[in-house]
């Protein structure tokens, strides 16, 4: 549908605070039979019964989490969501509900709100969890949007940070470093763009990275291809912030090694290539880009007959002792301790 410029735009001011939500909200309908009540009273109210709430929230920020230049509203409604459902399919759990709060200049007319939700709402229903309230308000710094995520499980499946041991295999789902890639090019095209508007990006090569950044999916298959197979992790993070960062956690928190090896990181072959074609590391691509929202996580060695075979699952390493720290282990077979060089939004930019 192509967008008719001409056409007035709503001012949010015209519907006031409660009018918008009522306007954003009236399609959101109740799945979960967790969820008593939803939107349109003081609170929610959920009920889990025997089960345990599993709870996580994000804030991402205009500026510092996302750029508008690019990253269409639709697609940062749905992708703000899968921020939040990813850490709760970290814990091995089942994502049931979200709440959704935004802060919102007046240089957004109704009509980009709507887009934003239409992405929240294509992933409340894409991964069948209900939408049960949150806040709207107003903000002088552009748009910021906070999602908490709820989620169940039952006690014994919950999976924790902290509970690899020496020996356990260093897992990771699908492939990794294709976000950061993605956001690469799209920057490239940005700046080629403000240089010369006449000049249209070509972003075909680039189809794989670009869905990776733009519309990521959370891994909510895990759980269930695990449970068939009868593993249940010693631990799992998911891959927010590049995967050394991750790896780190969970060697802090288990108070383990580890050994990472090079040459089982799965990588994509496009990843391959534009690295070769940016003249980047894909290695260090791999360990500092972030926001793949895989999950990584370590199994008993006894398990490795289960997993070994699922295209789902890659083995890159295993736990050691503490003693032996944290290492990468390179394709030329030397030892280099891992660093955390994720992203961190708290950096200074000087």
């Amino acid at each position: 549908m192509i967008e008719d410029k001409n056409k007035p735009k709503t001012s949010l001011a015209d519907l006031g605070e409660f009018g918008l939500i009522e306007h954003l909200t009236k399609n959101f309908k109740i799945k979960q039979e967790s969820t008593l009540k939803g939107i349109g009273d003081d609170a929610a109210v959920l009920d889990f019964k025997d089960k345990k709430a599993i709870i996580s929230t994000d804030l991402l920020i205009e500026g510092i989490h996302f750029d508008l230049s690019y990253m269409p509203l639709k697609h940062l409604g749905y992708k703000a969501v899968m921020v939040n459902l990813s850490d709760i399919y970290a814990m091995n759990a089942t994502a049931t509900q979200v709440t959704i709060s935004i802060a919102v200049s007046n240089r957004f007319p109704l009509e980009a709100i709507e887009e934003l939700y239409e992405g929240i709402y294509a992933a409340a229903k894409t991964y069948n969890v209900d939408v049960i309230g949150g806040d709207t308000t107003s903000s002088t710094k552009g748009l910021l949007i906070s999602v908490t995520a709820i989620g169940q499980a039952n006690e014994e499946d919950i999976v924790y940070r902290n509970g690899a041991k020496a020996n356990d295999l260093l897992v990771v789902t699908g492939d990794i470093g294709a976000a950061y890639l993605g956001f690469q090019v799209l920057e490239r095209e940005k700046q080629v763009f403000q240089a010369d508007p006449n000049n249209q990006p070509d972003l075909d090569m680039y189809t794989y990275l670009i869905e990776r950044q733009l519309k990521p999916e959370a891994r909510r298959d895990v759980s269930g291809l695990l449970k068939e197979l009868e593993v249940k992790p010693t631990s799992m993070i998911d891959i927010s912030d590049g995967l050394s960062s991750e790896i780190i956690h969970l060697c802090k928190q288990s108070e383990v090694g580890c050994n990472l090896y090079e040459d089982k990181i799965p990588l994509d072959q496009q990843v391959i290539s534009t690295c070769e074609e940016f003249n980047m590391d894909s290695t260090t691509i791999a360990l500092s880009g972030g926001e793949d929202y895989e999950l990584l996580f370590t199994v008993s060695q006894e398990d490795f007959p289960k997993i070994k075979a699922n295209p789902n699952f890659t083995v890159i390493g295993h736990m050691t002792d503490a003693s032996e720290g944290m290492n990468l282990i390179t394709r030329s077979n030397e030892k280099i301790a891992l660093k955390a060089q994720g992203w961190n939004s708290l950096e200074s930019e000087e």
